[in-house]
């Protein structure tokens, strides 16, 4: 039987500053580069200040909690090798994979813009992932495709 995999930052995470939320300590951590942690925050709550500049009547909290579980994927595929051959087999999505992922494709999406500041690319891509829209969710639902595409191969999950 296989083990939780489970991080020290799991377990050792302390929830944010400001927001005192746990979701959004991990997403700076992730956002964090080099170790430079107030530089990702100050990234972070700028963005939230943008949000909250441009969609008045939500809360920013919420527009991006609610932004990560929209590009959560539900299915993925998985490289499943069966007697010499490899098939690409449809597989559920772990809830902690769900939430790196989600946090991977946000983040991703927000860095491949050039030509503005992060925390003006990071506002954008969570307000459009908020609105089910952007670079993000486009990843997500090309996910959710590929799994549905390989769906004849799903008896090969075990």
């Amino acid at each position: 039987m296989a083990l939780k995999k489970r991080t020290a930052s799991a377990e050792t995470l302390k929830p944010d500053p400001v927001f005192n939320s746990l979701l959004a300590s991990k997403f700076i951590n992730c956002l964090m580069w080099d170790g430079k942690k107030s530089v990702a925050q100050q990234v972070f709550y700028r963005a939230l200040d943008q949000i909250k500049a441009r969609m008045r009547e939500a809360n920013p909290v919420e527009v991006f909690e609610q932004a990560v579980e929209n590009v959560k994927p539900t299915l993925e595929v998985r490289s499943r090798r069966v007697g010499g051959a490899t098939y690409q087999v449809p597989m559920p999505v772990n809830p902690q994979r769900k939430q790196s992922l989600a946090f991977r494709w946000i983040i991703g999406s927000a860095r491949g813009k050039k030509g503005k500041p992060m925390y003006l690319r990071l506002a954008e891509e969570l307000m459009s992932a908020y609105r089910r829209e952007g670079e993000a969710m486009s990843k997500r639902e090309q996910t959710i495709k590929m799994a549905e595409a390989n769906k004849a191969f799903s008896h090969f999950a075990w």
